[in-house]
């Protein structure tokens, strides 16, 4: 991996890994970021659960999670007895999960831990907070695209994005839906916010050529002004890029009617990981792989077969 981007990954107060699929190769980008500590103190949480050995999905056994003497990490109770590490109970949340009440807890011995973490934005950053008061120089949220990882973006100020074979059997629609959520992910951040209006959009545009939009922006609200010809040569703001559900085909039509689609708030995409071989049992040519998701994206392409282990 490029000395440059570990250093900005190692120098990331706040960074979130969001993977595209199970067994997109997340848990080892993971791995390879907590072997990277170099002496710094960690946070890690998940959104949802994580770390046990076998997939209860595919039945593939998975790489669990390892950490080192003096990493702080966020799980439920329930997990805690999953957890082959010397622990000490940092704090209490009072943040509920189906699996007990998520507690910080700081590990005294190597070994490998089980995680389930609080699933809402406010929720995560309250454990981000406590893990800086508790002495952590970087917080790692670990979360899957399908999930509500998307809300981890207006906590985490950078993002590593895991996607892989296990996606699709099909290359060419792996690199093109990633392609597209790296799009969405990289949204432009505002530089002024549109004041808040409680007119129809169609009837904001014409006033103001700007919108900011309060909730999802769909292809229901865009596709009709697009047509109409109202959505022409206008700025719309959405307060995240989790809010932007568009298709490809509309989002593609945007910059053609001179629309700037921006954001609020926005967490920078360091780099893409792709695993090449599926859990399903299909695999991908890594060369050929990892040259279509370069082309695609404008940052660094990292295989977890080969550089990571």
């Amino acid at each position: 991996m490029q000395k440059a981007l570990i250093e900005s990954i190692c120098r990331t107060r706040t960074l979130s890994i969001v993977g595209m699929c199970k067994n997109a190769g997340k848990t080892t980008v993971l791995n390879w970021l907590l072997g990277q500590s170099r002496g710094r103190v960690l946070g890690l949480t998940s959104i949802g659960r994580d770390g046990e050995s076998t997939d209860v999905v595919t039945g593939t056994e998975k790489p669990g999670i390892f950490l080192s003497e003096g990493t702080l990490f966020a799980t439920a109770k329930d997990m805690l007895s999953l957890c082959d590490v010397t622990q000490e109970i940092m704090d209490t949340t009072g943040i509920p999960t189906p699996l007990g009440e998520v507690v910080l807890v700081r590990a005294r011995s190597a070994g490998s831990v089980q995680l389930a973490g609080p699933s809402i934005t406010a929720q995560l950053k309250t454990v981000s907070d406590r893990f800086f008061s508790l002495g952590a120089e970087q917080t790692i949220i670990d979360g899957a695209l399908g999930r509500k990882s998307l809300g981890a973006r207006t906590v985490a100020e950078r993002v590593i994005l895991c996607t892989g074979a296990s996606y699709d059997m099909r290359m060419e629609k792996v690199v093109a839906d990633t392609a597209n959520i790296f799009r969405i992910m990289n949204l432009k951040k505002v530089g002024t916010v549109p004041a808040e209006s409680d007119r129809p959009l169609a009837e904001t545009l014409k006033a103001h050529g700007e919108a900011l939009i309060p909730g999802a922006l769909t292809d229901a609200s865009v596709v009709p002004l697009l047509k109409s010809g109202v959505m022409r040569n206008v700025r719309l703001v959405v307060k995240d890029p989790s809010k932007v559900l568009l298709t490809p085909d509309t989002l593609d039509k945007l910059p053609l009617r001179n629309v700037a689609l921006e954001t609020v708030e926005k967490a920078e995409v360091l780099c893409v990981t792709v695993n090449p071989v599926s859990a399903y049992g299909w695999k991908f040519d890594a060369d050929a792989f990892m040259k279509a998701m370069s082309k695609a994206v404008d940052v660094p392409v990292i295989n977890v077969k080969e550089a990571l282990q």
